[in-house]
């Protein structure tokens, strides 16, 4: 893998000698409180400003303080204008932009494209207080805040959108967010590394537009420099050209706007470039300049990670919001991020596409040491840590055996469609983690809340009988997502098997310590390949079983993600992509449909019952209407309920009557 600078390891910028913010100012007055006259860099989020390393533009911004630099945090501006955006005045090196923790279209619209009225990560859960593709929005104020001031964009928003890229909200494919956004440069992934680097070249004297060559990055050219060879996606190549000045040409937007093969192939090429030890460039064309897009950032080394934990968060929401509640906050305020990275590779999720595959992991005395800050810092602790976790809660410390093998690897997942033979998967290091943590004086209990990865964890038993005896608060999140092989091998999930074996063992060891505990599993709902009698066998699955399932989840294509390229372009870009021979997928994208997918997965609910008898009807399953242990849904339908449109619009009774059938369902 690449040499990388250790991110602490740079000289400090002058202004250092300010010391250290009680929290980074959000207006002048807290400027003139620090002695400032001016910042260095100003970040706009689309977040509250929460002073703790859950929220990415903390960490940004404390660790550019480290550096010596002074930062200002404009967040939650008011869009209208550009007069919220010059609040702290000129910075003096640069703009850095970020939707927030969340893409801005998902954090505004739900599955069905309708809006959400509340923002977790808002002062008492207020909607609407962030725009539409919020990245964009604020890039466009800061320029006409202050025109001659660079903007540099990453967070959530600008990596998974850092390519052309299909938008579910919009139903089209829109171009590379930095070409909307018209900034300086774009950062994607974790940015602690780049962001370092761009910060002090820009204070150098280097311009953003310029700096072309840090990993991380996405930039615009006139054309693809001189004294590189550019190969077209797909084409194939040893894996131990890595470092080479070989750049792969991704097919143009214009391309992958109209013509959805191409669009797929974009999609596999950019997904087999995601290995920091062997990725090439990517370069693709939008108009008549060329998006440049470096290879992914070096991972984090342990000593690293544990230095960003270590920066002096205030860890609690700005003063300024007095006693309003942040409700992201209050999830996360006693829980603790131990790792960061999945290699799972699951089809739906964007995690790998922003943090990539490889775990970066916390020491044990520096988790050890978040858990004591928490403890002394008073603010309502009880003695409960809600979580030791991360994407995943049992991939801490877990890598390749060989670092010379990982360089080279270029599989999709680690534990996909088998769990890969170089993979460590010793959970003994967080068994030791977990005895050590919840023996600390004043400790009570340490929960886990992160999903666990199940088909891992049954590597290890001794695990499983910890995390059951010690760490499950009455219930345990799982996410076996689908029952069905043909589903959940597009998700590139195990087989539900693995899940069953996991239950065995966990209901074995929870009776064993004499607890009642119960598994929470999540299934997903109208995913790329599911069938309305995919769906079916779910149902009865879950029905068989006892699971009646509360909050589901219904797919929502989010940008990058390889399930998303399904959705849209009804092909396979796990499969080689061939003009005559591409596999399908065929997909639930009818308002109408989507729902009743996830009415099979809410069975048990009166609701959905007119619209299930109708679907039964229609597949020939009518035998499964009526009271019986082995049918889905009764014949009859409870008054008051099911009146939203199908059957039960018209007319039900309950107490054993049939009912009878009325008008079909409305989408």
């Amino acid at each position: 893998m690449a040499d990388a600078t250790p991110i602490f390891s740079y000289r400090p910028y002058w202004a250092h000698r300010f010391g250290t913010a009680p929290f980074l100012p959000l207006s002048r007055a807290g400027m003139d409180t620090l002695g400032w006259d001016s910042c260095d860099i100003v970040l706009v989020t689309g977040d509250a400003y929460v002073d703790h390393p859950s929220f990415g533009m903390a960490i940004v911004g404390r660790l550019l303080e480290a550096q010596g630099f002074r930062v200002g945090i404009i967040a939650q501006p008011d869009w209208s204008g550009p007069a919220a955006f010059a609040a702290l005045g000129r910075p003096n090196l640069f703009f850095g932009v970020t939707s927030g923790n969340m893409d801005s279209m998902v954090n505004r619209y739900t599955a069905d494209r309708r809006l959400r009225h509340n923002d977790s990560y808002t002062p008492n859960d207020e909607g609407g207080r962030r725009p539409d593709r919020a990245v964009i929005v604020y890039a466009q104020r800061c320029r006409e805040a202050f025109r001659e001031v660079p903007v540099v964009i990453g967070g959530i928003e600008a990596s998974l959108r850092r390519i052309a890229h299909y938008d579910y909200w919009s139903d089209k494919v829109r171009r590379s967010i930095l070409v909307d956004s018209k900034a300086d440069l774009l950062v994607y992934g974790n940015a602690e590394r780049a962001i370092v680097e761009i910060a002090h070249r820009v204070a150098r004297g280097e311009a953003p537009r310029e700096i072309t060559d840090v990993r991380g990055t996405a930039l615009l050219r006139a054309a693809v420099p001189e004294g590189w060879t550019v190969v077209e996606a797909g084409e194939s190549r040893p894996a131990t050209e890595a470092g080479d000045r070989t750049v792969v040409r991704l097919p143009a937007w214009e391309q992958v706007a109209t013509d959805p093969l191409r669009y797929a192939e974009a999609s596999r090429a950019m997904h087999l470039e995601n290995n920091p030890g062997n990725a090439r460039a990517l370069v693709q064309r939008h108009g008549d300049r060329e998006l440049w897009v470096n290879p992914p950032p070096v991972p984090l080394s342990t000593a690293e990670f544990d230095g960003v934990f270590a920066l002096p968060y205030a860890r609690a929401p700005h003063p300024d919001y007095a006693e309003a509640r942040i409700p992201a906050w209050e999830m996360i305020r006693f829980s603790i991020t131990i790792l960061r990275g999945c290699f799972g590779g699951c089809s739906f999720c964007s995690i790998t596409e922003h943090e990539g595959r490889i775990i970066q992991s916390r020491s044990e005395t520096s988790i050890l040491s978040e858990i004591e800050a928490i403890r002394d810092g008073g603010t309502g602790f009880t003695g409960v840590i809600s979580d030791l976790g991360g994407p995943t809660a049992n991939m801490y410390r877990m890598a390749c055996k060989d670092a010379a093998i990982e360089s080279l690897c270029r599989r999709w997942s680690c534990v996909h469609p088998e769990i890969c033979k170089n993979l460590i998967t010793d959970h003994e290091p967080l068994i030791r983690l977990y005895r050590n943590a919840r023996t600390l004086p004043g400790i009570k209990r340490i929960l886990i809340g992160s999903g666990v990865r199940y088909d891992l964890a049954l590597r290890s038993p001794a695990y499983i009988r910890e995390l059951v005896s010690h760490h499950v608060g009455g219930y345990l999140k799982i996410a076996p997502e689908h029952t069905e092989a043909g589903p959940l091998a597009l998700m590139m999930k195990p087989g539900i098997a693995s899940f069953d074996r996991f239950k065995a063992l966990f209901d074995r060891f929870a009776r064993e310590a004499g607890k009642e505990l119960y598994l929470i599993p999540y299934f997903i709902a109208a995913h790329p390949g599911t069938t309305d009698q995919d769906m079916l066998n779910l149902a009865l699955w879950l029905k068989r079983k006892g699971f009646r399932p509360d909050q589901v989840q219904t797919f929502l294509p989010s940008p990058l993600a390889l399930a998303t390229t399904m959705y849209h372009t009804g092909h396979n870009p796990l499969r080689p992509l061939r003009s005559a021979g591409a596999e399908t997928v065929v997909t639930a994208k009818g308002l109408r449909q989507r729902r009743l997918h996830k009415a099979f997965l809410r069975y048990h609910d009166a609701e959905n019952w007119p619209t299930l008898r109708e679907a039964l009807r229609r597949m020939g399953r009518a035998d499964l209407i009526g009271p019986g242990k082995a049918q889905l849904v009764p014949a009859w339908q409870p008054a008051g309920t099911g009146l939203c449109g199908g059957e039960g619009a018209r007319t039900g009774r309950r107490h054993g009557v049939p009912f009878q059938a009325g008008p079909r369902p409305r989408s």
